[in-house]
C-alpha cells in the first residue's frame, strides 16, 4: 500500500509516522524547507500552523468521541516526552476563570465541568478564594466562578519539538519526507493523485490550507482560517496556565518566562495572505490581563499571529471526502492539542481498522453553509 500524506505539520507527521508504523509506504509532502524546529518561539516569516501554535495542552472533552481524541492525545505526548530530549511535556493545572455578574458564562462554565467530569475528566469548579489560596500567584479580585484541569500542561521548547521528534521517528520508519514542494491534489477514475503520481490513499492534513489544497478535486470543505495571535513576554511565572474568559486571554510558563495568546481575528483569511506579526491591540489587552491577574509587570516585543480553522459546527473535519483521499481540520484553534490522536485517527481510517466519529464525517453539512466564525476559547 503506498499512501501520501500532504502537510508536514502535527497531524501530518503523526499519521505518516502511525502508517509507516503499519508496514505502510509512505511518502510526506511539506511545502516549508524543514519538519519542526526547537526554537522557542517563531521567526517573522509565515510558518505552517504547527509552528506557530501556544502549546497548551488542556482538553476539556464534553462528549465521548473527543474524550477519547483528547486522552490519547495526552498519553502520546507524555510517551513522546519520555523518548526524544528534544521535546517536553510540563504537566501545568489549568484553571479558567469566569468574572462576577458574568452569569451566562458561569453557568455555561459549570455545565462544561459538569459534561466533562462525566466523561472521566479530573476537573471541577471552585469560587475564588478556593482558588486564590491554591494558586498564590494569581489575582483573583472579581472573579465568580473558576474551573480548574488537572491533567494539563504545555510543551517546550515549542510546539514545533514535536514535529520534528515525530518526523525524525517517521523517517527512520521509512517514510519519505519531501520538504520544500508543492503537492497539488486530483482525483482520477483510478483514484487519488499527487503531483500526477498515482496513490493507494491520500491524506490531507493542511490545516488552514486543506481548502485549498482539496479544490482542484472537486472536493468543497465548510472551512475557514482565520487569525490568532500570541506573545511572550520575559516577565517571570511560574503559575498554572490561565483562561481568563473576561479578557479572552489565555496565558501560561514558557522557557523565557510567560506566554500569552489568542487574540483571535474572527474573519475568514486568505492563509497565504495573512500578518505573521501580532496587532498592536492584542499585545496590550494580553499583557493588560496578564497584570491584572499576575500582579507582573509584563512587556513584549516579541508577539505573532497564526492560522486556526473553523467550522460551522465546531466539530473538526475527519475522515474519506473521495475513494482513497482523506482530511483532518477544524480544530477551533485545538488542533495542537489533539494532533497526537487525530494523526493516528487517520491512519487507522486508511487502515480500515476503524471509522473516525460520525460528528467528524466532513460531509456531515448540506451543501455549504454560512457560518460565523466562533472563538475557540470563548465559553
Amino acid at each position: 500500500m503506498r499512501v501520501a500524506v500532504v502537510g508536514g505539520g502535527a497531524v501530518g507527521v503523526t499519521a505518516a509516522h502511525d502508517l509507516a508504523d503499519a508496514g505502510v509506504d509512505v511518502r510526506l509532502y511539506e511545502r516549508a524547507e524543514a519538519l519542526g524546529d526547537e526554537r522557542r518561539r517563531p521567526r517573522e516569516r509565515v510558518e505552517g500552523s504547527s509552528h506557530r501554535a501556544a502549546g497548551v495542552l488542556a482538553p476539556r472533552p464534553t462528549d465521548a468521541a473527543a474524550a477519547r481524541i483528547a486522552e490519547r492525545a495526552m498519553d502520546r505526548f507524555a510517551w513522546l516526552a519520555e523518548r526524544d530530549h528534544r521535546f517536553t511535556f510540563e504537566p501545568a493545572p489549568n484553571v479558567t476563570l469566569v468574572a462576577e455578574g458574568e452569569d451566562a458564562k458561569q453557568t455555561a462554565l459549570g455545565e462544561q465541568v459538569a459534561a466533562a467530569r462525566e466523561q472521566g475528566v479530573d476537573v471541577d469548579c471552585y469560587d475564588a478564594g478556593t482558588v486564590a489560596e491554591r494558586f498564590d500567584s494569581l489575582e483573583t479580585d472579581g472573579i465568580g466562578l473558576a474551573a480548574v484541569t488537572e491533567r494539563a500542561g504545555y510543551v517546550t521548547p515549542g510546539p514545533g519539538t514535536y514535529v520534528a521528534a515525530m518526523a525524525i521517528r517517521a523517517e527512520r520508519l521509512g517514510v519519505e519526507l519531501w520538504t520544500d514542494v508543492e503537492a497539488s491534489i486530483s482525483h482520477e477514475g483510478d483514484g487519488p493523485r499527487v503531483n500526477g503520481e498515482r496513490f493507494d490513499a491520500v491524506v490531507v492534513a493542511a490545516g488552514g490550507w486543506s481548502k485549498r489544497v482539496l479544490a482542484p478535486t472537486g472536493v468543497r470543505l465548510p472551512l475557514k482560517p482565520y487569525r490568532v495571535q500570541a506573545l511572550v513576554s520575559e516577565a517571570s511565572y511560574d503559575g498554572p496556565m490561565v483562561l481568563d474568559t473576561e479578557a479572552g486571554v489565555y496565558f501560561r510558563p514558557h522557557p523565557d518566562g510567560l506566554l500569552a495568546g489568542d487574540g483571535t481575528v474572527p474573519e475568514e483569511c486568505d492563509p497565504d495572505g495573512w500578518s505573521p506579526t501580532g496587532d498592536g491591540w492584542f499585545a496590550d489587552t494580553a499583557t493588560d490581563a496578564v497584570e491584572k491577574r499576575t500582579g507582573l509587570t509584563v512587556e513584549s516585543e516579541t508577539a505573532w499571529g497564526g492560522i486556526a480553522t473553523a467550522t460551522p459546527d465546531g466539530e473538526p473535519l475527519l475522515g474519506e471526502v473521495l475513494p482513497g483521499l482523506y482530511v483532518g481540520t477544524g480544530w477551533h484553534g485545538h488542533g495542537f492539542v489533539r494532533a497526537p490522536a487525530t494523526g493516528e485517527a487517520l491512519a487507522d481510517t486508511v487502515l480500515g481498522e476503524r471509522a473516525p466519529p460520525a460528528a467528524y464525517d466532513p460531509e456531515r453539512f448540506d451543501g455549504m453553509p454560512e457560518f460565523e466564525i466562533s472563538e475557540g476559547m470563548s465559553l
